[in-house]
């Protein structure tokens, strides 16, 4: 199968793409060409600009692919421009859209596709943009029928995520735990989730190409492991054997505290994050993930290991802030009520 895969450079992109080369696939990217890539004579890369006008149409000419997997899609511009220049050009188009596009609370534990609506209100950015690419396909297939797949990673890590912990800490986590310090936990830590790594992701991806099947419907890929938000930085810490302190924080503050860097907390981690991937399975019987938890973070640990990563200061200083406050609360609240 000849695939093209709109990005290419990001984390969960070049799982896909290896999926895709190790499988037999002719692989074709499609991105700005700033970024090296690992698969250098493997994969062909067509460089181009999609935010410019005209941009990714312009780049690839008159090429036709098997199926088109866009990695970049975050709009109902971007949604459009998709439907558009790869109707009769692409076999079966992929979107990736994200489970944060779904409305909260959930009407279904565990979620279904299919039970659930799309969220509205536009203070949370992200989530209102990929509901509105989402309602922009909804409307382009009741006009027409087209080849058109959407799949919702959840929360997936990686080598190379920015994505990880509460704060977005990433290798800041580990550096805490190492020197003792404190890091912050959005409510008690014991909301469930399903932390999903790149690898399982890639099967899901891989799975439902060219299948006929999927025309015209949404999936969300998840790990099926169910963790709490706790267990990650419990999981750390086992690896690097010190046990971490975890002060517990109200979403709702952290929001306040740091709107840009907490609105994924407020508006969507303090739901529950536990999904039913049946429907996935329907057209892709084969997917399962295999990863752990605790497997996935011993990779990504490796990684930033390494890779020497560096603490975010900006971000180690307002944990610390946040800390700091947590205990001066901790001791106003001390004795309030007389025993």
């Amino acid at each position: 199968m000849k695939a093209l895969i709109l990005g290419g450079t990001g984390v969960i992109s070049r799982a896909l793409t290896a999926r895709l080369v190790s499988g037999g696939h002719e692989v074709v990217l499609f991105n700005r060409g700033t970024r090296s890539l690992a698969f250098e004579g493997r994969v062909r890369t067509i460089h181009g600009d999609r935010s410019r006008p005209g941009g990714l149409e312009k780049a690839l000419g008159d090429e036709t692919f098997d199926a088109v997997i866009d990695m970049i899609c975050f709009n109902e511009s971007d949604a459009e421009e998709t439907l558009r220049v790869f109707r009769g050009r692409a076999g079966h188009i992929v979107i990736t859209s994200s489970v944060a596009a779904y409305k909260r609370p959930y009407r279904t534990l565990p979620t279904r596709e299919d039970a659930e609506e799309l969220h509205q209100d536009p203070v949370f950015g992200y989530a209102f943009h990929k509901a509105e690419l989402e309602r922009h396909i909804r409307k382009a297939l009741e006009r027409d029928r087209l080849p058109v797949t959407i799949i919702r990673p959840s929360l997936t890590y990686g080598a190379g995520a920015q994505n990880i912990g509460v704060l977005r800490q990433n290798y800041g986590i580990v550096d805490r735990i190492r020197k003792g310090k404190p890091l912050v936990m959005f409510g008690d830590g014991q909301n469930p989730w399903q932390f999903t790594f790149v690898e399982d992701l890639a099967r899901a991806y891989e799975g439902i190409l060219g299948k006929p099947r999927s025309f015209g419907q949404a999936y969300h890929a998840t790990s099926d492991e169910l963790s709490r938000w706790e267990d990650l930085y419990l999981v750390l810490g086992r690896l690097v054997g010190v046990e971490p302190r975890i002060l517990h924080l109200p979403s709702e503050l952290l929001y306040k505290a740091a709107p840009n860097l907490c609105a994924h907390l407020y508006f969507e981690k303090t739901f529950p994050g536990i999904f039913d991937n049946g429907k996935l399975r329907t057209v892709a019987p084969d997917f399962r993930a295999h990863t752990s938890l605790r497997d996935g973070m011993a990779g990504i640990l490796a990684w930033w290991e390494k890779e020497a990563h560096a603490v975010d200061p900006e971000k180690d200083r307002l944990e610390d802030r946040l800390a700091a406050l947590h205990g001066d609360w901790a001791g106003k609240f001390s004795g309030l009520y007389p025993v």
